[in-house]
């Protein structure tokens, strides 16, 4: 390679609720023995999901192949009602590691449709996410990918139901603004959240990276392919205007051509130790610049389960919740993640 230097966005890799889900996933491997079950995978990520793999935990996509009275955790991407009560049945162990920002989400479709409104969800079919959002209210919510999409939507609501735009929380800012501005011309009275239902993370690390993707001769970004996240900032670089843009999981994947200025960041749920790999491996021979458009301090604690479930397996001791939080907030994810594969 001849890469002269790398532009480091920053935000980029883990956020809260990534954070909040692999550490819980984590409790749940050192208290019980294997296997843990998930539901999906706990984040969109390879490496994570085969570390978790690594340690005994089985990934299901039904919760059927779950056995009665085993310990189960719900993926972060938000679960449909109906999957929580089939897998809070025959006596399982459940801890639900939904990010709190999509639960916002299926709240607002919950009140929204017990209010009468029909709801636009702006998301992508089939992602886990999506999936779960629409479940809360099947009846009254339309998936709107693109601009035929909302059109077969209007065409099929009755003329003075109200109308509701909710989004999945992943999705790229472009793609979110193009769909919301065409929604509110088609109604003039639609219905929305106070605060944008995009991921403040999600929307963080797009900034960041438009921020070097024009000055990059190649925009590296690092997640896996089924990462909603990750291939919105795929698109944001391209958008940007970085004429290369390429997606990897990992360091070995670096194609041997690269040279001149390359932009380096991460999706919210991919390891920060990939990114220092990518770096060694580019080896820039003036080095690192980081470009930072905010700080995050956000925190989700553990889920409310998981410290109940804690409290009890110590004893009841009322002392154990306050302790699980303190160690939670002062421990990384990607430390939890080292301590598991040197077990």
């Amino acid at each position: 390679m001849n890469v002269d230097e790398v532009l480091l966005a920053e935000p980029r890799g883990f956020c809260a609720g990534v954070e909040k889900a692999i550490k819980a996933l984590a409790w749940m491997v050192k208290a019980f023995p294997a296997p843990v079950y998930c539901y999906h995978e706990i984040v969109h990520n390879q490496h994570v999901v085969q570390r978790f793999v690594d340690q005994g935990v089985i990934f299901v996509d039904d919760v059927a192949d779950v056995p009665p009275g085993a310990p189960l955790m719900l993926s972060a991407h938000g679960s449909a009602p109906s999957v929580v009560d089939q897998a809070r049945g025959e006596g399982r162990i459940v801890v639900d590691a939904v990010c709190p920002l999509v639960t916002k989400v299926h709240h607002e479709l919950k009140v929204r449709a017990k209010k009468g409104y029909e709801v636009l969800y702006v998301g992508h079919a089939g992602h886990e996410e999506a999936v779960g959002a629409m479940a809360v209210a099947p009846d009254v919510v339309h998936l709107v990918e693109n601009l035929d999409d909302l059109e077969r939507a209007a065409e099929a609501i009755a003329p003075g139901t109200p109308v509701a735009l909710l989004a999945q929380t992943t999705l790229s800012h472009d793609e979110w603004r193009s769909l919301m501005e065409a929604s509110r011309v088609r109604f003039p009275d639609l219905w929305m959240p106070n605060r944008s239902d995009l991921c403040f993370a999600t929307t963080n690390r797009q900034a960041a990276l438009r921020e070097i993707a024009g000055r990059c001769d190649v925009v590296v970004v690092i997640g896996s392919a089924n990462s909603s996240n990750t291939v919105a900032l795929t698109k944001v670089a391209t958008a940007s205007g970085c004429d290369r843009v390429l997606r990897i999981n990992e360091a070995s994947e670096l194609p041997d051509d690269l040279a001149g200025v390359v932009g380096v960041t991460a999706g919210a749920s991919a390891p920060d130790r990939l990114v220092h790999e990518v770096i060694e491996r580019l080896a820039p021979r003036n080095g690192v610049s980081t470009v930072t458009v905010t700080e995050e301090d956000e925190y989700f604690p553990p889920p409310p389960e998981l410290r109940e479930l804690l409290r009890r397996l110590e004893g009841a001791d009322e002392g154990v919740s306050a302790a699980v939080l303190a160690d939670d907030r002062e421990t990384s994810a990607a430390q939890v993640l080292d301590e598991l594969a040197a077990r």
